[in-house]
């Protein structure tokens, strides 16, 4: 499933391309999507495909495509502080895009088959948390993931505001996914071989919606012990954040709103997007054309409108554009001002570096 967009040559290119083809629809997602590079969630000898709009596979290792997730990601209509369970977690490439909008205070749960997969989600999880440029610019709700079957939670687990399934859902399952959803909540799953939208309205009341049509491997039934009984998955408790992490929370909330006035404070009207990299224009060279017509040459050329210009207008022209457009060339790294704050901080360096969660850079 997918195909639907061009390919980009990178994170951000592929995002454009969503945008234009109207798949992300709002900043919230669109900032998601920028945030999480989908190339770290490929295994190094398979990352030249990553910014295609084509779902992978490699054994129990999976991601759908680029337009699958947007709508998935429009529908779910995401806010701050929900909950949300993801059912066929995977690689965590959508819980972490996820938790970039729900915040620190949100809850964001996963259920995986694979206890593989699982392992390659965390690995995928902590390398985000301690390299990515983009964690500090979000208050980050980070997702856990438990193994077993999402057919086999168990009945008295807590409720959900939003809800993902990964896998093709049969009509006979579809009573089962909607006990998990708060009233109010909204669940997205493939159903008969349709993405579908359903929110409840109330506590027996539905809205059903049909986004798109897909093509989901189905969900894998549940295999039961040898005493008959199914293997009923423990979703993680709803814990309660201690005092020190709520501090950390907020010292770094205090620094991220004082970067933001003295960036308005410099710049005069708010802060402005950093200047995307412009790809320079390709010109293509002249070609000379032979036209045969009965085995015999009936022109030796044919001209073009830009054969009428010469190669020094070509290139006086290509001055004269890049005087006009001086963005041109790369910006260099950004700079992480949070970081830079926390260190310069008269604080023990044990404290500094819990506030910047340990990472690396």
């Amino acid at each position: 499933m997918g195909g639907a967009v061009s390919a980009g040559e990178d994170n951000d290119e592929l995002i454009d391309n969503l945008k234009e083809a109207q798949y992300i629809r709002t900043e919230r997602v669109e900032q998601a999507f920028r945030a999480v590079d989908r190339a770290d969630y490929y295994l190094e000898e398979f990352k030249e495909n990553a910014y295609k709009d084509l779902a992978w596979k490699h054994g129990n290792i999976h991601l759908s495509a680029p337009c699958i997730y947007s709508e998935v990601m429009e529908a779910l209509d995401l806010q701050p502080g929900l909950s949300f369970l993801n059912l066929g977690s995977g690689t965590g490439y959508l819980s972490s895009m996820v938790g970039l909008i729900l915040g620190p205070f949100g809850v964001n749960h996963g259920v995986e088959l694979h206890s593989d997969v699982i392992e390659y989600a965390k690995q995928k999880l902590d390398f985000f948390i301690k390299t990515s440029d983009s964690f500090d610019k979000f208050d980050f709700c980070e997702p856990s993931f438990v193994t077993g079957n999402c057919l086999e939670i168990s009945p008295d687990c807590s409720q959900y505001d939003r809800v993902y399934c990964g896998a093709g859902v049969q009509k006979e399952h579809e009573a089962y996914m909607k006990r998990l959803l708060k009233v109010g909540g909204i669940l997205v799953m493939p159903l008969e071989e349709k993405l579908t939208k359903i929110t409840r309205t109330g506590p027996s009341a539905w809205e059903t919606k049909k986004i798109l049509a897909v093509s989901f491997a189905p969900l894998i039934q549940p295999c039961h012990s040898e005493s008959g009984k199914s293997r009923l998955v423990r979703l993680p408790p709803l814990a309660v954040r201690s005092l020190q992490d709520l501090a950390r929370i907020a010292i770094r909330g205090t620094i991220k709103r004082i970067i933001h006035q003295e960036t308005v404070n410099k710049q005069g009207n708010g802060l402005k997007n950093t200047p995307r990299f412009k790809r320079r224009r390709v010109r293509r060279r002249r070609m000379e054309t032979i036209v045969f017509l009965d085995k015999e040459v009936f022109a030796s050329r044919i001209s073009s409108p830009s054969d009428d210009n010469s190669c020094e207008d070509l290139e006086e022209e290509r001055r004269e554009e890049e005087a006009k457009t001086p963005l041109e060339t790369k910006p260099g790294p950004p700079v992480n001002f949070l970081r830079e704050k926390v260190l310069r901080l008269p604080l023990p360096d044990p404290l500094k570096y819990y506030l910047l969660y340990y990472r690396e850079k």
